[in-house]
């Protein structure tokens, strides 16, 4: 509950009198994240105590063994404020570099790539430059329009890299799609669950094996143990939106939906502006 001047106050007077501290080292060379079982165990010596136990150590996929981790029975993981940011960061990584492709039209293919091989690099270069300093361009020369006319031509797919661009242009064409296969939406739904004020959230989060509902926790402790637990919030807020589709939708259930019977729906999940989920659904 320390303000970050006192934090550092607390520190300086830590160090003044002798304490203790954890140093970690740092190589001449960057670690690399692929094949290397060493590489979390040596980034969070705090979670891996023994140093085993690290991302490929097992014959576990990374995706698996992040999830394995992110499960553990006393959440260390869960509520460690960089070990999940790094780990999807690392995943975003690994699909970019592995699954990124180019995709062109088939029947301009001969066009564009002579136009790929003519291009003049310099003023690629230029152009790149300019719009990293965020600056207005409108081509003018010939080299120009014709560098602008492969940046249209082209589309870099990294539609398996979640959150991309692509993956949302991706949702686009499937919303379409199904619009065009079963007709208009008749039903336009925003599900936003109150993860501070549900109890099962508040399991989710907590360290405790036993929770008592009937024990309602103060706002500024139930607002905290969300914010420091951000998987709880994800595993409520999945839990709310397979609940919501199968017993209000009706979807893969004995029982009619609230709305009727359900033809088709389409479901994206969003962030709000306290980093909570919601979603936005067709139905």
């Amino acid at each position: 509950m320390m303000s970050s001047e006192a934090l550092k106050a607390a520190a300086l007077k830590h160090l003044n009198i002798g304490g203790s501290m954890l140093a970690v080292g740092h190589g001449s060379e960057p670690e690399s994240i692929y094949n290397n079982p060493r590489l979390y165990p040596q980034m969070f010596p705090w979670l891996f105590p023994y140093g085993l136990g690290g991302i490929g150590s097992t014959a576990l996929l990374d995706k698996e063994h992040k999830r394995h981790l992110l499960m553990y029975h006393d959440k260390r993981f869960q509520t460690d404020i960089n070990f999940p940011f790094v780990a999807f960061s690392h995943e975003q990584v690994k699909t970019a570099s592995t699954q990124s492709y180019l995709l062109v039209d088939q029947a301009r293919f001969a066009g564009i790539s002579q136009r790929l091989l003519s291009l003049d690099q310099a003023v690629l270069s230029n152009i790149i430059e300019k719009m990293q300093n965020g600056e207005h361009i409108k081509p003018t020369t010939e080299c120009e329009k014709a560098c602008f006319q492969v940046l249209h031509d082209l589309d870099h797919v990294s539609g398996k890299v979640k959150g991309s661009v692509t993956s949302k242009k991706y949702m686009r064409n499937e919303i379409w799609s199904l619009i065009a296969a079963k007709g208009a939406p008749i039903w336009y739904i925003t599900l936003s669950p109150a993860d501070i004020q549900h109890p099962i959230c508040l399991y989710y989060a907590d360290t405790k094996e036993e929770f008592k509902p009937e024990i309602l926790l103060p706002y500024d402790e139930r607002h905290r143990l969300i914010c420091e637990n951000p998987v709880a919030g994800a595993q409520f807020f999945h839990f709310m939106v397979e609940t919501f589709i199968s017993d209000i939708l009706g979807v893969d259930s004995t029982h009619r939906g609230l709305y009727g019977e359900t033809n088709a729906y389409y479901g994206t999940v969003e962030q709000q502006g306290r980093l909570t989920l919601h979603l936005h659904m067709l139905l």
